[in-house]
């Protein structure tokens, strides 16, 4: 049996525009629901939400037969966590806090075998026991998964505005992501990526990926920027968070039943 092939990857490669939800309540149910939602994928964010691996495991089965692809951020670019990530099947990453070329090319590295036909891969051995040669059922999992891995590098300080160039030219950031919540506070705006330098610096970084060819990705939690952002050359846009709606909805469907009984 053929690996399953990264269909976000196929499509961001092709220039599609894709829009996702984020994942923070850990929740199989919410995971199942947003899968088939209508979303291109949806990502478990294991960074600022309490996703440890059995759950990000969990909410990656409920997403199975769902439209959405499944994507995860993990907390750090450590090696054995990029390793538990994909070993679980998550095809596609996104790895905080890039901050330089050396940091780039060793994300990049965890994410492949050895072998790699741009660079000497560091991702450990063990495949046939996980989730993501669907338990040794994808007999040549170990030479097919490098191609199927799609890295996002998350660009969202001073020093990797600084180096965007060399960390967008590294064998294997497959595209970046620009976080500019941090960006901002790094730069000394927190609370502020609408200040005009951080919103120059986000405009720098883009010019730079762009062109370089590869895709750019962000997020958003107002909906209607997602147009803007498609303008501005974003390919991966997060427009929401399954917690942040739930919080929104719960408090608006109090706040009008309140309001009816005085």
């Amino acid at each position: 049996m053929k690996t399953r092939e990264n269909q976000l990857k196929k499509r961001l490669l092709a220039g599609d525009v894709t829009c996702g939800l984020w994942m923070g309540g850990g929740s199989p149910t919410l995971a199942e629901i947003a899968a088939r939602a209508g979303f291109d994928w949806c990502l478990i964010d294991g960074e600022h939400n309490p996703n440890a691996d059995d759950m990000a495991l969990a909410q990656l089965q409920a997403m199975d037969g769902g439209d959405a692809e499944a994507v995860m951020r993990v907390v750090s670019g450590e090696d054995w966590l990029i390793k538990r990530a994909l070993d679980i099947g998550a095809q596609a990453l996104v790895v905080p806090m890039v901050h330089t070329v050396d940091d780039a090319a060793r994300v990049a590295a965890a994410c492949r075998y050895p072998g790699w036909a741009d660079g000497q891969g560091t991702r450990g051995m063990g495949a046939y026991q996980a989730r993501a040669s669907a338990y040794g059922a994808y007999g040549n999992y170990v030479a097919e998964a490098n191609d199927q891995v799609f890295c996002f590098v998350q660009a969202e300080s001073r020093a990797a505005l600084e180096n965007i160039d060399a960390i967008t030219a590294t064998p294997g950031v497959d595209g970046v992501f620009i976080g500019p919540a941090d960006l901002s506070a790094d730069m000394g705006y927190p609370g502020n990526p609408g200040a005009p330098e951080v919103r120059d610096a986000i405009a720098h970084i883009c010019a730079r990926v762009q062109a370089a060819g590869k895709p750019l990705g962000t997020v958003t939690f107002d909906v209607g920027q997602t147009g803007a952002l498609r303008d501005q050359g974003f390919q991966f846009i997060g427009v929401g968070g399954d917690l942040a709606l739930f919080s929104a909805a719960a408090r608006e469907t109090a706040r009008v039943a309140k309001r009816q009984v005085g």
